[in-house]
Order: C-alpha cells, then structure tokens, then sequence
C-alpha cells in the first residue's frame, strides 16, 4: 500500500523573486504569454530553486526573461498565491530593485511584450497574481516621485548635485524619506538612514531640504519630527543631525 506523505499536507509556502525595474518612475511591466492569467499583466520573476538563494534567483529570472543582467537591492517579502494546472499554492515572494541601467531588453518565449507604465497611471489590478498587486500599491504609495522636482529642490540645497533616479529608490529601501506636497507639487524633502554601531542604534538624517518659496512656514521642524517618529518606530536610540543650517 503506498504510504500517505505528510509533508505533502503542509500549506508551506514556495518561495518566488520578482523584479521591480524602474526608469523615470514608470514600471516595467511585462505581458503573458502562458497561463495562468496569459495575456495579462505581469513583473519579471519566478520561483526559486532548489540549492539556490533569493538573490541568484532573481539575476537568474531577470537575465532568462530580458537578456539583461541586474544589480539588486532587496526591497520587502509579500506572501500570495501561485498556480500550476489549476492548483493553487502559497507562496512567499521577494521583491528585488533591479538597477539594469541602458542594457537592452530581449524577451524570451515567456512574454509578448514589454512596456513601462508610470506609476501615477499604474492599476495594481491589472497585474497578474495577489503579491505582485499587493506590491504594486506599495510601490505607487511610496515610490510615486516627479523625479525632475526632486532634482529641482536638490539643486536649491547644492547647484552642482547629481540625482540619481536608482539612489532616490535605495535610499528609501534603506532608510525613509519624509515628503510634504501643496496639492501635487514637492515642496519639502528630507531623508534619515539607520545603521547598528557596536554599541547602539544609530540614524543620520542627512539632508532636508524646503522650497525656498515655502520657507517660514514651519515645513522643516515638521519634516524634522516625522523623521523622528520614524526613527523612533524603529527603535533608534540616537539621531544625529549632519544637514546645514
């Protein structure tokens, strides 16, 4: 008689990557070419495999689908479900910010097409699978930038500053970046990044910086104590202020 396997009754989750490539704050998005949801909506990725960790996996997908090979940044896990011929399973996917530069994108037989989407245009639903959607909002909740404003007020605190679209998108993964809007336009900005010392748990707010046309309202002492907040949610133990005056 063939002997029942238990471990096949355990509901735990498969592990999956996916990557999250941005340019101009548009997303790449993908279109299916294979069930479940072909047609669809979807981000490069896929499950990992045996003997093989989450960062591996997700260079492996990126360069299998696009042809381009990724540097990588990990953002957060999002547990969903997956699907093989109409059975679905739980699954813990890790999500990756792939910097793949000016390379050019080659699709293999998966998908049909490739496009990017802005994210202020970006309907989570429209993505094939429940952790991909789940990211997506995430994503238009804190990535959503007009990267040339940042640039602009950048330059009010250093004319001769770069930005960088890919650091704005590390240094959020990294620490947080506190924002203040009139209506839809960035007038205030200001970052803080943790780090652990041997001793303590430490944070650096680096920069803030605030229109010089909203200056005098109180934008950078309430800025200043969102970051604060922030640090303290985390469980910082010490901030150390290093912006100009």
């Amino acid at each position: 008689m063939e002997q029942e396997c238990e471990i096949c009754k355990f509901e735990n989750p498969k592990a999956s990557v996916t990557a999250i490539i941005l340019k101009d704050n548009k997303l790449l998005v993908l279109k299916r070419n294979e069930e479940p949801f072909k047609g669809k909506l979807d981000l490069p990725g896929g499950y990992v495999n045996k003997e093989e960790n989450s960062e591996d996996a997700v260079r492996r997908e990126v360069y299998e689908e696009l042809g381009v090979e990724p540097k990588i940044d990990f953002i957060r896990i999002v547990p969903g479900y997956g699907f093989w011929k109409g059975k679905k399973f739980p699954v813990l996917n890790h999500f990756y910010l792939c910097d793949i530069g000016n390379q050019e994108i080659k699709l293999n037989e998966e998908n049909s097409e490739h496009k990017f989407v802005p994210l202020k245009e970006l309907e989570p639903n429209d993505v094939a699978f429940d952790s991909n959607q789940e990211m997506c909002r995430w994503l238009v909740n804190n990535f959503k930038f007009d990267i040339e404003r940042v640039r602009e007020l950048v330059k009010q605190l250093d004319p001769l500053a770069e930005v960088k679209e890919q650091s704005l998108y590390k240094a959020m993964v990294c620490g947080y970046v506190s924002k203040i809007y009139d209506g839809e336009n960035l007038v205030a900005i200001g970052w803080i990044f943790p780090r652990q010392t041997l001793l303590r748990h430490q944070a650096v707010v680096e920069d803030m910086i605030v229109d010089e046309n909203y200056r005098g309202k109180g934008y950078g002492r309430k800025i200043l104590k969102d970051l604060i907040l922030w640090a303290k949610s985390k469980g910082v133990e010490i901030i150390e202020l290093t912006t100009n005056p």
